[in-house]
């Protein structure tokens, strides 16, 4: 029997329209012959719809135009109805059917940072991906760096500023740890939002400001000297670690606008150029990374590797861009796996890890009824 697979994507963050990419590209390659799929769409202002497959995007071949064509009258809720998940329309009361499966592809905040992974969870609903810890502890950088390098794993050094700290004080701090340039950073958000390259005293004030219009903690972080490569792990508990692949960046970093506006904004390296034993380095490193951040289903690792042959993790993207030349899918089906078969598996591992916890909950409620 065909599962009932929601794709939700959009939402009321900063990378919307990536999210919008990613959808497009899923959507395209879902086995129709597995799962009916449902496309559910949530705009700017966090209203949530039941898209018509065969329109709901505008300029959607355009990144830098590309948005939901929705309707008023698509409007929905997901109500737990019977230990069942419903579609219920907001216009006209009707159920629409049933939910088995969400796959969330809503990068960035409120998709990514464990907010909708704690709905899905409250209304017993599997879930693609990383769960509420690992989804959270992943979004926030500061979090990661700090449980990271308990786990020995090493990482960029970086000095913490939030909203209420001397301008000044920082910028006399980070003369005496670094040497320009250097990385202004949010603590949450993702690709490259926010993120600034920093020369000199002038630009770091300036950026400091900037940045905490994002969040109220933002990160100084050195500009490590080194390769940008990028691994990605497939699974629970048995873990795939893809082929690494290189970004070498055609602006002065992999910025936003590198990543999904300007198309020639960097190359994509698959496989990296690296030794054999590099290889086995990176994806020792990317599993170990993915399991000290509790992450479960998928992640793509990003490092750099110095000239020494050291690796820095940089970060790691628990719902990474998957359009088909995304990184992430790329370097799997490199690794064998094909972007199809992806989908398939990531929801096969959603329905695995519902089933694991709902057998925990129930052994807890056994030992607890009185």
């Amino acid at each position: 029997m065909k599962l009932n697979l929601g794709l939700i994507f959009g939402g009321r963050s900063g990378e919307h329209e990536v999210s919008l990419q990613s959808a497009q590209s899923i959507a395209d390659a879902v086995d129709r012959t597995k799962f009916n799929l449902l496309l559910i769409a949530i705009d700017k202002k966090g209203n949530w719809f039941l898209a018509d497959e065969n329109n709901y995007l505008s300029h959607a071949s355009d990144p830098k135009n590309i948005c939901l064509h929705v309707k008023p009258d698509q409007q929905i809720a997901i109500v737990p109805i019977d230990n069942t998940n419903r579609i219920i329309s907001l216009f006209s009361g009707e159920d629409l059917g049933k939910l088995d499966v969400l796959f969330p592809i809503i990068h960035g905040t409120f998709g990514e940072d464990g907010s909708l992974q704690g709905f899905c969870s409250i209304i017993n609903l599997p879930c693609v991906g990383a769960d509420v810890l690992g989804s959270s502890v992943g979004m926030d950088k500061l979090i990661a760096k700090q449980l990271l390098m308990q786990a020995g794993i090493p990482v960029a050094r970086y000095l913490l500023v939030e909203k209420e700290d001397n301008l000044d004080q920082i910028v006399q701090e980070t003369k005496a740890r670094f040497i320009y340039p250097v990385f202004v950073k949010p603590v949450c958000s993702g690709s490259s939002v926010g993120v600034y390259k920093i020369h000199n005293k002038k630009e770091l004030e300036d950026s400091i400001r900037k940045a905490l219009r994002f969040d109220r903690r933002v990160l100084i972080e050195e500009a490590v000297d080194g390769r940008e490569i990028e691994c990605s792990i497939l699974g629970n508990d048995d873990l795939i670690a893809s082929v690494p692949g290189e970004i070498i960046p055609r602006h002065s970093f992999y910025s936003y606008e590198a990543k999904y506006l300007d198309a020639e904004g960097a190359i994509l390296e698959m496989p990296a150029k690296i030794s054999d034993d590099t290889v086995v380095k990176v994806q020792t490193i990317a599993k170990k990374a993915f399991k000290t951040l509790a992450c479960s289903g998928m992640a793509r690792v990003d490092m750099f590797l110095r000239s020494s042959g050291e690796i820095v993790l940089n970060e790691i993207n628990t719902l990474p861009g998957f359009t088909r030349i995304s990184m992430y899918p790329k370097l799997l089906q490199l690794s064998g796996i094909s972007y199809p078969e992806l989908i398939e598996r990531l929801v096969d591992l959603a329905v695995e890890k519902h089933k694991l916890q709902d057998i925990h909950l129930q052994n807890i409620l056994s030992e607890t009824s009185y």
